[in-house]
């Protein structure tokens, strides 16, 4: 069983910039992907940005160039820094990951919001 909690949502205008967390806990040994995913109101939710264990990586063309997927495995973390933020970003966002044994986990979510 994996646990994830995802914090640094808010408010940003335009062109502006956030920071995403999402920490793990528990049986986290056997995680091979982790991902952020975002969800607008009415909108199905959608891939963001993914990250392998193996360094790979997977962006929607909509962040590709803005917005870039990291990990501390270490400690069980990964990020989504967000930058040059556009309205059509406002969401809610969550992580994500995959297991082996295969299981899917999500976060609770985050807001984020663009707007001037």
């Amino acid at each position: 069983q994996v646990q994830l909690v995802e914090s640094g949502g808010g408010l940003a205008q335009p062109g502006g910039s956030l920071r995403l967390t999402c920490v793990g806990s528990g049986s986290t040994a056997g995680i091979w992907a982790m991902a952020w995913y975002r969800q607008a109101p009415g909108k199905q939710r959608e891939l963001v940005a993914e990250l392998r264990i193996d360094k790979s990586s997977n962006y929607a063309d909509s962040v590709r160039g803005r917005f870039t997927i990291s990990t501390n495995k270490a400690r069980n973390t990964w990020y989504l820094q967000m930058n040059s933020l556009k309205p059509e970003d406002t969401a809610v966002y969550y992580c994500n990951c995959n297991t082996k044994p295969p299981q899917i986990y999500w976060g609770q979510g985050t807001q984020v919001t663009v707007s001037s």
